[in-house]
């Protein structure tokens, strides 16, 4: 088994970066997998509704949002990180998270279908459960459990440095891994007994009709 970090990041090595660090070691603690996918810092367009993924499984740019989706099929657990700007997750990490979900969905790719997810959050002060109710509406939509930890998944500071001095952050996002693994060990087992669940028709209808 194994999980895809994401790092969603302008910064490469930076706080989000030490972040998933945490959760990658508890893990491995446990013989689960880790890769990191950096979703880079170069400008990611948002959607644009154009549709053109329903047929081609993936979007219709080709940038890192595809990138990932190659790569998506084969994890069996994801994490997304991210830093705080401006109270809430970053403008990037949005677009990518908008687009890779959507092609994902109007393609039928089921990628993420019954797969668990978190989000963790880096900030220097506040902004990180506004953060974290925003990102984990994204898991909602696509049926993937939401892994939790025994409190916010979140760290403070500016620095790598300062990061590493939020013992109480890392060891959140230390359980959080374990629980993760625990969660991915016990639907191995539960898969070989118990069916997938039943799915309902998709019937979009909005509130005027």
């Amino acid at each position: 088994m194994k999980v895809l970090l994401v790092n969603g990041s302008p910064h490469r090595e930076g706080c989000t970066y030490t972040a998933l660090c945490a959760v990658s070691e508890a893990l491995n603690q446990n013989g689960i997998d880790t890769d990191t996918f950096w979703i880079g810092n170069k400008p990611i367009s948002g959607c644009i509704a154009c549709h053109k993924c329903n047929d081609r499984n993936r979007c219709v740019f080709e940038d890192t949002v595809n990138d990932f989706l190659v790569l998506a099929e084969d994890y069996d657990g994801f994490v997304f990180g991210t830093p705080v700007h401006w109270a809430g997750a970053t403008g990037a990490i949005t677009s990518f998270l908008d687009r890779a979900f959507y092609a994902d969905l109007n393609g039928g790719g089921r990628r993420f279908y019954l797969k668990p997810a978190a989000a963790i959050m880096s900030a220097r002060r506040a902004g990180t459960t506004a953060t974290w109710d925003q990102l984990n509406k994204y898991f909602g939509l696509m049926q993937m459990p939401i892994i939790t930890s025994r409190y916010w998944n979140m760290v403070h500071g500016t620095t790598p440095q300062e990061v590493m001095q939020d013992r109480e952050g890392l060891a959140t996002l230390r359980t959080l891994g374990h629980n993760m693994a625990y969660y991915l060990k016990c639907k191995e087992v539960g898969s070989k007994l118990v069916p997938l669940p039943p799915e309902e028709p998709w019937e979009m209808t909005n509130f005027i009709r």
